[in-house]
């Protein structure tokens, strides 16, 4: 990025009577309003929002960076709004400097710097510096006391990761699905649990073998994974890293099932792909931008500081199904989504032990997925074969 000599636009924001449909949340926010001057209104006009994007790997990963990039994507075509992007960005220093550059040359109001090793310390302290600046990062890592200008979200993909399960449990024969992983933090926990929890709905003696490769992006180890487990009996692999892309051509190659995750991975593997959980960023991008545009923003209290989301918030979609997943397979993968679409599906119910054999629930208790539980997973349920 070549550094010019530029005056910034301190555009300021029009603050709104807050929706309390906002993304369909049931989050009670307050409403107020304010008055608007004319001036600001055709400043607003007259430029577009500089929104910036920041992946920490490459755009075309079909992974995860690939799905910011496709919500970004999606911004971009939205009327008042300008994007500017940076790919291949480390969790170091480096996005530190990406981050200041797209706010002292680029302009930028808006950040979406979007892995989770980004958040502390590298937003926190870029937040502290530009206290006119909303961050918002993807992993629901915000705590009080943090800066106000900061914002968290994540969404349910447990639940689409339970739904393919009970499509990988219709399409085992060896009863042993495989998950490559890269960390044991929560929300990929959460994942491998969700999966194994959907699968032993069709089939309770399903198991569900772990690797833990140690990095969000190491295809050498998850390669090998793949390779162990599919020599160990699993015939369905799925995983939860940086670019799924390795993973599933490797299980397509060794002539197994898999199941995508972050984007649609079925062009890489046509035959063996069997259905996959997506996230739905373009719609959750959007619904930021226009609370944005309405003039909402952190500080004033009228964007959440942590948002979550279901399939009825559109924050995950699936894959469509792939030729091997039948129609009676369909129909109970559907009418599991249905549940998840109107609140009645509930992924962690009583009785229900962990790997180790402890009770996490007792029999007539649940978690919602709001609970606060959930956010600390750090155990894996039985049927997992592996260790945290």
């Amino acid at each position: 990025m070549n550094k010019k000599s530029l005056k910034l636009s301190r555009r300021q924001i029009v603050r709104g009577i807050l929706a309390t449909t906002a993304f369909g949340l049931t989050a009670k926010f307050g409403t107020g309003c304010t008055n608007q001057a004319s001036s600001d209104e055709t400043a607003s006009e007259a430029e577009p929002i500089v929104v910036g994007f920041i992946y920490v790997g490459s755009k075309d990963d079909f992974g995860y960076n690939q799905s910011h990039a496709e919500g970004a994507a999606a911004v971009a075509q939205l009327p008042g709004f300008k994007i500017v992007e940076q790919a291949n960005v480390p969790e170091t220093q480096a996005v530190q400097e990406t981050m200041r550059e797209m706010i002292e040359i680029d302009g930028a109001k808006i950040l979406f710097p979007t892995s989770f090793g980004y958040f502390d310390p590298h937003i926190l302290k870029i937040a502290e510096e530009f206290p006119e600046v909303q961050f918002f990062h993807a992993g629901g890592l915000y705590k009080e006391g943090m800066p106000e200008n900061v914002g968290t979200y994540f969404g349910y993909i447990d639940e689409a990761q339970y739904i393919a399960g009970v499509v990988a449990a219709n399409n085992t024969k060896t009863g042993k699905l495989g998950f490559v992983a890269a960390k044991p933090i929560p929300q990929v926990l959460r994942n491998i649990n969700g999966y194994t929890l959907g699968a032993k709905s069709v089939n309770p003696k399903i198991t569900t073998q772990v690797v833990f490769t140690g990095d969000w992006a190491a295809p050498v180890k998850e390669a090998e994974a793949v390779d162990s487990m599919v020599n160990q009996g699993a015939d369905v692999i799925t995983c939860h890293v940086d670019s799924p892309k390795v993973v599933i051509e490797t299980a397509s190659k060794r002539g197994v099932f898999c199941t995508g995750y972050h984007t649609d991975q079925s062009a890489l593997a046509p035959k063996a792909y069997l259905t996959g959980a997506e996230w739905d960023w373009k719609s959750v991008y959007t619904q930021y931008a226009n609370l944005v545009k309405e003039g909402k923003t952190l500080m004033n209290g009228e964007i959440p500081h942590t948002i979550r989301g279901g399939l009825p918030e559109n924050f995950w979609k699936l894959s469509a199904y792939g030729p091997a997943v039948s129609e009676a397979t369909k129909s109970d993968a559907e009418a599991v989504k249905d549940k998840f679409a109107n609140g009645t599906m509930v992924i962690y119910t009583g009785e229900l032990k962990d790997n180790q054999g402890k009770i996490i629930l007792p029999d007539g208790k649940s978690y919602q997925q709001t609970a606060l539980e959930l956010e600390t997973t750090d155990w894996l349920v039985d049927g997992v074969q592996g260790s945290v």
